[in-house]
Parts: C-alpha cells; structure tokens; sequence
C-alpha cells in the first residue's frame, strides 16, 4: 500500500487503498475486501496462478522482503550497539563521586518517567475521543470535502512492503509500519498507466491518461474512479462474484476471455456454434450449455462475443436465442463489435422482457485475450457494470464505462478504424521499400527506435518478414469494423476518406482468400 499522487482523488463508494503491485509495478485502487495477508495466502495463489509473469511477481515480493529484512536486521544491530554504550557510560556513571552519582540518578529517573508517559501516548488512544484512532481525530477537526483525503493521510508515508504482510483491517493509521521503509511513491513514477473516466447525465466523456502526473478530468456534475487495474497485478486479489456466468462464443476473443474467468475462480456455463469448442474447457470446469436460452435461464449474467451485427442478431431473436431465456432480473452483455443501430435494437429488447443489458466490447486480440489483457469499454446498465467488475478484471487490463448504449459501439469502431488504417499504411510502406530496394528489416528497425515504436508494430511487420498469416484478428473482421466506422461517419455527414481508402485495400486482400488470415495479410493485396 503506497500513497497517491496528491492529484489523484479516492474514488468515492467503498473503502480502498492505493496499492502497487510487484512485478508489473503497476498501481491502482484496491477494495479493503480485496486484500489479503502474503504469507498465509502465498502457496494457495502460486497454485492458482501459475503464468511466468505471477511467478514474477512472486520473486519480486520475496526479493523486497529479503531487503527489508536485512535493513531491519541492520538497524537492530545499531540498537544493540547503541544500548551497550548507554549500558557503559552508565557503569562509569556508578563509579563516580557520590554526589555526581546522585545527580546522574536523579536525571536517569527524569528521563525514564518521560519515556513512560511518552509510550503511553503513542500506545494508546486518546480519552477525550474513545475509541477514535488519530486519523480519525484528524478528519473530525478538519472538514472536507468529499472524496479528498484529509491533510494528515496525504502526508502520510507508506511503506511498500505493507502490500505483501497487511490485511486490510481498519484506516492507515491502524496499520504497524515497519521502520525501515519510507520513500512514498513519486507523482512522476512512469509506470503508471490506469485511465481516468469523468461520467456526466450526457452522453458527454472525458477521460485521459495517467501518464508523468496523474490529473483527474472531470466535470462539475462528474464523478471520477480508475476502473481496472493490469490484470496480472489485479488477478491474485479477484475475488469472483458469486453470480453464476454464462459465456456464448468461443472464437479467438471468446476462447481467451473463457479461460481468463475460469482461472480466477469464476462459475461459468458456455455455449458455442460449434459444439466441439466447448469440450476443452469443461474439461478446465466450465458447464455445457445446450442452446443461448438454457445458459441465460440458468445464469445471472450472460456474456457474448460474437463476428458480427448479424451473428449478434441471430443469437438473440432466434431459434433457442438469448430472448428465449430473459426474464426480469437477467443480465446479459454483448461483447461483440457491431454498430450502434444493432446494440441499441438488442437492448431495447432485452430491456423489454425485464432483462438488464451492458454493451462492452474489448480492444485486443487473441494474445491479450489469453493474457487478460484485454481493454473493455462498457456502456448501458451502471449498475450491472459494476456487478461484473471481478469479471473484467479477470479478463481485461483496463476499462471503461461510457455511459448509454451505444456510445461503446461507436468508440470501438472508432479505434479498430485507427487500427486497420494504421495496418494498411505499415503494408503500404514496407511494399514501397521492397519495390525501391531498400531492406524492409532495416526500415522495420528505424520504426522501432522511433516515435512510432510500438508491440503491434513490431508483431505485425515480423508477421510480414516472415510469411506468418496465422491470425491473431481476422482481417474479414478488421474490414467490417471499417466499413461500419464509415458508415457511422456517413450517418452524421463526416468525411472518412483515409478509413475508406485502407477498408478498399482489405477488400482486394479479402477477394485474394486472405479473409481467414491475420489483418497483416493485406500486405498481399499490394503484392499481387
């Protein structure tokens, strides 16, 4: 547990502390309830997580208590040093004339009765407050307002290590800081990378990056929290609803996502087009679902991740679809990327049967699907957002509440139009070197120590060098995620020429039976 940055305000709701996670050195907000003690839980979480980057994780705590040890072992050392020089000079003190011995007495006894009151302060709270800790006593002088942390807590120095020996019982002041840890965390530490989300009646979001110093984007009505922290740091404190989960579609997202809930401890029933796709996870514990409305009749909240607008539509209204099993109080979240017209259709009739819905499709791809790395941007029911929280943070590293159904949609289509623009140009320019003669490596190695530095950079030029299509996101799905961007930028008269340009060049790739391969494969359509 660590202090903010005195720009980052407490999230208003439960009680949580700032918490930084070893390995990742990752920091984010954490429920009281979702701490647990290092030591008694540490063989039980090995076993439960067993990836390379929580084993990590694991060597990282144990490093630091290593070092904090030997700090203390130092300073007890100096103690004992120091009190076996007191022990002497008072020895000489004994030996000397009466009245200086009586002297010297009288001013040990002195300090020994300061000493006693002194303890007496520090051990015990205060009479005039009863029970009242004095962080409490703090806040009770000194009025505030809502969501800032009072003068006293924000000075306060936290030790790091306190994340691996404390369970989260009481306020700060209630814990037993060891003494030889107190850098407090810097408002400029690089690692930071949460998003801040500002959330007003309209329809209206503002959020940022937490990047050199942490500001907080908020309007006056607003509201401000940090929504999900990396998910490796996140998952060894997960605690998994109790609310039985049904997931629909087991594609290169849904497989991921699947996995992701199951590790964490999560009940999950799952459902898939074709059948055979099921048989590995149950075999991890996951439940079989004959048809959509078995699983949303048997579970609390649905999940669904599916390829398209149709495929989403298909999959509510028909034949033993998802309508079939809505009754009230049944919650059900389409995670698929389609237009905002298709969602906003699906909630409407979810919503009429008494259902709740959420609309939270993931940025990603099959890779930070199976790493729970996912970034999920949510809108529709607030209330059903939160009651998926563990879920998330099970399968995503951040994400995001927008507000009304629809906004999701939009957003997505927005980035993965960026995206495939982005994959078309990379395609484009390493053509362009190949065809003038320069050396397509050494341009992929001048990128790569530049601005445009990036993993997908880097992942989709090797994809290229290499000949490797193998598909991580299908390039049909890519295509039709630019077509719908256009088509949203044609629905409010806004030009999209470069968005329309690279969704022509997918279309060659597509007409050359590179559908099925990785969105890099549009490389072929300009060699061809």
């Amino acid at each position: 547990i660590v202090n903010p940055p005195k720009d980052l305000k407490k999230p208003r709701g439960k009680k949580c502390f700032f918490v930084k996670f070893f390995g990742t050195e990752d920091h984010a907000w954490i429920k009281v309830e979702q701490l647990k003690p290092y030591h008694p839980h540490k063989e039980e979480m090995i076993k439960i997580n067993k990836g390379k980057r929580f084993q990590q994780a694991v060597d990282a705590v144990e490093e630091f208590l290593r070092k904090t040890k030997g700090k203390d072992q130092a300073s007890s050392h100096n103690s004992s040093e120091e009190k076996n020089r007191r022990n002497s000079s008072e020895e000489r003190g004994k030996q000397s004339a009466g009245e200086e011995k009586r002297k010297a007495s009288l001013s040990e006894g002195k300090l020994k009765k300061g000493t006693g009151e002194g303890k007496k302060r520090v051990s015990s709270v205060s009479s005039e407050r009863g029970s009242k800790s004095p962080l409490k006593r703090a806040q009770d002088q000194s009025p505030r307002k809502r969501g800032r942390p009072p003068k006293d807590e924000k000075d306060l120095t936290i030790p790091e290590s306190s994340t691996v020996k404390r369970v989260m019982t009481g306020t700060v002041a209630g814990f037993k800081w060891p003494p030889s840890v107190s850098e407090p965390v810097k408002d400029s530490d690089p690692h930071f990378h949460h998003f801040l989300l500002s959330q007003t009646e309209k329809p209206a979001v503002c959020y940022q990056a937490i990047t050199k110093k942490l500001k907080v984007c908020e309007e006056e009505t607003g509201s401000t929290s940090i929504q999900a922290a990396d998910s490796t740091a996140v998952n060894g404190s997960i605690t998994p609803t109790d609310k039985k989960i049904g997931f629909l579609g087991l594609g290169l997202m849904g497989s991921g996502i699947v996995s992701n809930l199951l590790k964490m401890g999560h009940t999950v029933t799952v459902w898939n087009r074709t059948a055979e796709k099921c048989d590995l996870f149950i075999q991890e514990g996951a439940r079989l679902g004959r048809t959509p409305a078995e699983v949303v009749s048997t579970c609390d909240i649905t999940f669904a991740c599916v390829s398209d607008p149709k495929a989403a539509k298909d999959l509510v209204l028909g034949p033993s679809g998802v309508l079939q099993g809505i009754r009230p109080g049944k919650c059900y979240v389409d995670m698929s990327t389609v237009d905002a017209d298709t969602v906003t259709e699906l909630a409407q009739v979810i919503v009429s049967r008494g259902g709740r819905f959420l609309e939270a499709p993931v940025s990603g791809n099959q890779q930070l699907s199976n790493d729970g790395m996912l970034v999920i941007l949510a809108a529709g029911d607030r209330g059903l957002y939160e009651d998926c929280s563990s879920c998330f943070q099970a399968m995503g590293k951040t994400s995001f509440f927008l507000g009304e159904v629809g906004n999701a949609a939009k957003m997505m289509l927005i980035v993965n139009m960026v995206q495939g623009s982005f994959m078309a140009t990379i395609a484009e320019g390493l053509t362009l070197a190949q065809v003038t003669g320069q050396s397509q490596q050494t341009l992929l190695d001048i990128l790569n120590q530049g601005q445009l530095a990036s993993i997908f950079l880097d992942q989709k030029c090797q994809n290229i060098l290499q000949g490797n299509f193998k598909p991580d996101f299908y390039l049909k799905y890519i295509q039709k995620d630019l077509r719908l961007a256009i088509a949203l930028g044609d629905s409010v008269n806004h030009p999209t020429p470069m968005a329309a340009a690279a969704n022509e060049v997918y279309k060659r790739a597509k007409a050359l039976d590179q559908s099925d391969n990785d969105m890099s494969a549009v490389y072929r359509a300009y060699i061809h």
